[in-house]
């Protein structure tokens, strides 16, 4: 299949240029910018991203672009213009004043493909300290600002290679309002983009491969109830059948009712559902621990000794299959070496697991996760279900864990997701929880009495991918219900908060 290879420099955004392409039906893989897949012949054509650092940067990112550059259409986009106009004999110099924000092109080279169908005055988003002051040899601009005279600029090839374009400004963000046009000329355009990428012909190809990797191998996989491991199920249920085992494990921390409403769920899929009440081991091995990071990696250490030794009672049980997306991969360690947080399903894995690992949903945002749900005909029920961590409410307790805390906010929660569903908010929102904040006590009046516990923080985003999310506007009236009936119906709680932070520069989870 053909696809965009997206050299990531260590951009916020990179993750975002890879949406817009998959939105243009082509698929790509954000790769660090120093491994290039040499021998890969189904690329069609080559993105380098931003990044966080200045090309003069003794330690920026730096990149042989003579391993593709010729053979293969590039596009530099911020960052990457810059370094291609730095590798290439021109100047990258500090901008007086950082160029951040909206700006219109005023003026467009429409004739060069990359602005085929540009409307004038164009607006796009820029943000970036450094300027391009002087293009290399050979280069041609192609669009301009008030203040960015080289904001776009492209280099003909000669006769047999291909040839490179570079902008300054970021076409795959919203405020960019012809980015995507932009990335479609680059992509459909001048790379040829038959446009085969979508849910159809990954369930396809994704069958045929678990087919290939697994053989007659006997698989395990851990369901959530949530939409990721759901449609990793039934994707790998199509796949190999009888051979699938699939667990739902109760660490202990699940929503009110969850371990039930979930077996129940999972009936109507026609999966080999095993459950397992490992709570006890959980909440033990969790006593007393408060970092969030320890807790992730606790429970992903749990979660796979709960899983061996269920292994050991399933005769050639070789794979453990997970529902880890796209996202999850990506915060939990981007390019620069920092460490976001870490995800259950990719920071708690210890060196010594018994099983081999299958990640059927690997390179998938949420989004095209549900429309592969969709496509293999799974209920809306289960499809637009809100995502929820795989620790649980263990993320959602600030502080310790102890049961008392988790039947509090369990009641909690219960009360805010059921008023969304009542109120014909839930569909609305991307994701919505109930956080607890143990470490805070909080003085209240009750009838006559003076009271000193704990609040609640309510959180609802709305977001496409989990990539980038805002706090959503739901309405005071529903709020103040909401507050009213967690304050009265649930002991131990005596105010309730609503969270208006957006990502980023928070995180959706407070842990």
């Amino acid at each position: 299949m053909q696809k965009i290879i997206i050299l990531d420099f260590g951009s916020q955004t990179t993750q975002l240029i890879a949406r817009r392409v998959r939105e243009l039906g082509t698929f790509c893989e954000v790769l660090p910018y120093n491994k290039y897949p040499e021998d890969d012949t189904d690329v069609i054509g080559v993105i380098l991203s931003g990044s966080p650092y200045s090309v003069n940067d003794p330690e920026a990112f730096q990149v042989d672009l003579s391993r593709f550059r010729g053979r293969l259409p590039l596009l530099g986009i911020c960052y990457g213009a810059q370094y291609i106009a730095h590798t290439g004999g021109g100047k990258v110099e500090s901008a007086d004043s950082r160029e951040y924000g909206r700006q219109q092109l005023v003026t467009i080279c429409k004739d060069n493909p990359l602005f085929h169908g540009f409307d004038d005055n164009s607006q796009v988003w820029m943000s970036h300290g450094d300027t391009i002051t002087h293009l290399p040899a050979g280069a041609q601009v192609i669009a301009s600002t008030e203040t960015v005279e080289n904001a776009a600029y492209y280099i003909p090839a000669p006769q047999g290679q291909q040839s490179v374009w570079a902008v300054q400004f970021h076409p795959e963000v919203y405020h960019s309002l012809q980015g995507t046009l932009l990335l479609e000329n680059f992509v459909c355009g001048i790379c040829g983009s038959r446009r085969e990428w979508g849910a159809s012909s990954f369930v396809e190809d994704t069958v045929a491969e678990l087919r290939r990797q697994i053989g007659t191998d006997r698989v395990i996989l851990g369901l959530s109830g949530g939409v990721d491991s759901s449609v990793a199920a039934v994707l790998l249920n199509r796949a190999i059948g009888h051979q699938l085992t699939c667990i739902f494990v109760d660490h202990g921390m699940l929503r009110k009712d969850e371990f039930r409403n979930v077996m129940r769920d999972y009936e109507c899929l026609g999966l080999n559902v095993i459950g397992v009440d490992a709570s006890e081991k959980f909440l033990a091995d969790l006593a007393g621990v408060r970092d969030p990071e320890q807790k992730r990696k606790i429970i992903g250490r749990d979660f796979v000794e709960v899983f061996n030794a269920e292994a050991a009672k399933i005769t050639d049980a070789r794979w453990l299959a997970q529902g880890t997306i796209y996202p999850d991969r990506i915060e939990s360690l981007n390019i620069t070496g920092k460490v976001i947080k870490s995800h259950h399903n990719v920071g708690g894995l210890p060196s010594d697991m018994k099983l081999r690992l299958c990640e059927p949903l690997r390179w998938l945002f949420k989004d095209e996760v549900r429309r592969v749900g969709r496509e293999l005909g799974m209920p809306d029920t289960l499809i637009g279900r809100h995502p929820f961590p795989g620790p649980g409410l263990a993320v959602r307790i600030l502080g310790d864990i102890t049961r008392e805390k988790i039947q509090i906010l369990q009641e909690a929660d219960a009360i805010y997701i059921n008023a969304l569903r009542d109120w014909g908010l839930y569909d609305q929102v991307w994701q919505a929880g109930a956080i607890l904040l143990s470490e805070v006590r909080s003085v209240g009046v009750m009838g006559d009495e003076r009271t000193y516990e704990n609040p609640v923080a309510l959180r609802a985003v709305t977001s496409s991918d989990a990539m980038t999310a805002d706090w959503a506007r739901l309405p005071y009236d529903f709020l103040a219900r909401v507050s009213t009936d967690i304050i009265n119906k649930v002991k131990g709680v005596n105010r309730v908060c609503y969270d208006i932070s957006s990502k980023p520069p928070s995180t959706i989870e407070w842990e």
